[in-house]
C-alpha cells in the first residue's frame, strides 16, 4: 500500500512564496519518480514538475520554470515543491503523484495524494 499526503498549501499574495510537501508511506519511496500536478476550477489537471528517483533529473512545465523547484529527501520519504514569485494563475489544487518513471501525463503515475489548495491573491 502506497499513500501520499500533501501539505503546505494556503493563501499567499502575488509575488510570495510557498513550499508544498508530499509525504509517502512505506520504505520504497526512493524507487519511484515523483511528480506534481495542479487543477484549477473548470480546467483539466495540468503537469507542473517531475523528479527522478535520485533527484538528478527534473523537468518543469514552461509556465513555472525559474519560479518553482522540485526536490526530494529520500531519507524522509518526502518530495517538495518550492514555489516562488507566485502569480494568481498559479491558483489551483496541487497534487503529488508517484510512478515508475518520469512523465508529464496523469496516466503515467500510479499513486496520488489528496491534494492541497494553493490560492494566490492579486
Amino acid at each position: 500500500q502506497v499513500q501520499l499526503v500533501e501539505s503546505g498549501g494556503g493563501l499567499v499574495q502575488a509575488g510570495g512564496s510557498l513550499r508544498l510537501s508530499c509525504a509517502a508511506s512505506g520504505r520504497t519511496f526512493s524507487s519511484y519518480a515523483m511528480g506534481w500536478f495542479r487543477q484549477a476550477p473548470g480546467k483539466e489537471r495540468e503537469f507542473v514538475a517531475t523528479i527522478n528517483w535520485s533527484g538528478g533529473y527534473t523537468y518543469y512545465t514552461d509556465s513555472v520554470k525559474g519560479r518553482f523547484t522540485i526536490s526530494r529527501d529520500n531519507a524522509k520519504n518526502t518530495v517538495y515543491l518550492q514555489m516562488n514569485s507566485l502569480k494568481p494563475e498559479d491558483t489551483a489544487v496541487y497534487y503529488c503523484a508517484s510512478g515508475t518513471g518520469v512523465g508529464v501525463k496523469s496516466y503515467e503515475y500510479l499513486y496520488w495524494g489528496q491534494g492541497t489548495q494553493v490560492t494566490v491573491s492579486s
